[in-house]
């Protein structure tokens, strides 16, 4: 199922939380874990700016962070292997996000993993951090996992949740989680929810949501069928309404202890891609549990 793992690195207590978690999906599938150190790009070099009595000619201003993301990868190697699990490390320069998702890219990486924050007020509504640009920027999977509950965590999952409308972002996402789960002897949970509160006081809102659960329905009958074809051996169906698909994953995850759910992703451009709107970005901000997004095939 995996092959090789990146997880990129700058020391701090969000990447260092997750680690553990995942040492031990590199050492369930006896894969290659890829530590990546992304150090500031070089500086611009202004000569007639210097002053001529300065003798700094060659020193970096970024040398020191460099050197501190060599101790990161060290550090976080010496625990991998500490697991038996073979290890590969890296120090790039450049824009951390656009670095992480060439370097997934790059070395034909199976799934990035990423620490994330939930926040609250105006910041969640901006990209700002570098786990949610690489969710919207990555062709590869990637697995975001909230530090203050990765040390909680325990590989391999026994519930996965695929979230299902029928589309082909959706469809992309339960495949992955179908052979995810079949790989791990886990459960898979293939669920859609039916947002009521869309209609408001539209007196056609009880036909439409009526249709909208046949949708639904068939959209959860197929994600079935994808499951059994995978080999997963537990699969559980369910369609829901609630006021928000966000809100009813949520209740979903709590009510039936999902430890992993699985989402599409859509490659957004221009503004959209500064604005989260998508369950899935909503997901990988405030759910309990990890979340793996999926991207969209690409037109050929």
């Amino acid at each position: 199922m995996f092959d090789r793992l990146l997880l990129p690195t700058d020391g701090s207590e969000g990447a260092d939380a997750v680690l553990d978690h995942v040492v031990d999906m590199a050492a369930a599938h006896d894969a290659t874990l890829h530590l990546l150190h992304v150090a500031p790009p070089e500086p611009e070099r202004r000569p007639n700016l210097r002053d001529e009595g300065d003798d700094r000619d060659g020193d970096d201003p970024a040398e020191p962070r460099r050197t501190d993301g060599e101790r990161f990868v060290s550090d976080a190697a010496a625990r991998a292997s500490q697991s038996d699990v073979a290890v590969v490390t890296n120090i790039e320069r450049g824009e951390p996000y656009r670095v992480i998702t060439e370097y997934a890219n790059a070395r034909d990486a199976d799934l990035v993993v990423m620490p994330t924050h939930g926040r609250t007020g105006l910041s969640r509504l901006l990209l700002g951090s570098t786990t949610e640009r690489v969710v919207r920027q990555s062709d590869v999977p990637v697995l975001t996992v909230r530090p203050d509950a990765a040390t909680d965590l325990a590989y391999p999952y026994a519930d996965v949740l695929t979230p299902t409308d029928g589309s082909a972002c959706a469809t992309a996402a339960v495949t992955f989680g179908s052979e995810l789960a079949a790989a791990t002897d886990a459960a898979l949970h293939a669920i859609s929810v039916v947002n009521v509160a869309a209609f408001g006081a539209d007196i056609r809102g009880p036909l439409l949501i009526d249709e909208l659960e046949e949708r639904a329905s068939d959209a959860v009958e197929a994600a079935g069928d994808v499951a059994a074809a995978a080999g997963v051996e537990t699969v559980r169906e369910s369609v829901g309404r609630d006021v928000s698909i966000h809100h009813g994953i949520l209740a979903y995850i709590d009510e039936h202890d999902v430890d992993l759910v699985v989402m599409g992703t859509h490659g957004h451009t221009g503004f959209d891609r500064y604005m989260l709107g998508s369950v899935a970005e909503k997901l990988v901000r405030t759910s309990p549990v990890p979340v793996m997004t999926v991207r969209e095939p690409r037109d050929e």
